[in-house]
């Protein structure tokens, strides 16, 4: 069905997006400062950027907790995209480095030593 529109195949290497993303994921855990830091300088940018789009003072502060709350959910949600980066490198890496086979084994234990971290940083904060 897909071939029909498209005159060429796109083969995706899946075990190389599954290893990546587990390596995503294990990172996203283990660096939980720099994410953290990296989420407020998106919702800073995304507030000053959005502010220009408005002409009128009361219009802007009228609107402000809704656009607030918005730009937090969006950079949330971009901040995920180093961490993407970043993982499919590191399993492209080991997968040079190792072997094919190694990619998701050693993405599966860094998410799981990475969930371990954060739960041991996460109690030792409270």
């Amino acid at each position: 069905m897909l071939t029909d529109w498209i005159p060429f195949e796109i083969s995706i290497n899946t075990v190389m997006l599954a290893g990546g993303c587990l390596w995503s994921l294990g990172l996203y855990l283990v660096l939980s400062s720099f994410k953290n830091t990296l989420i407020e300088q998106l919702q800073r940018w995304f507030n000053f950027a959005e502010r220009s789009l408005y002409t009128s003072v009361e219009e802007f502060e009228r609107t402000r907790p809704a656009r607030e709350a918005q730009n937090s959910f969006y950079a949330s949600i971009f901040s995920i995209i180093p961490f993407l980066i970043l993982g499919g490198f590191c399993n492209w890496a080991i997968e040079v480095g190792l072997g094919d086979s190694w990619g998701i084994s050693t993405g599966i234990l860094i998410s799981i030593s990475g969930a371990i971290y954060a739960l041991g940083q996460q109690d030792s904060s409270s």
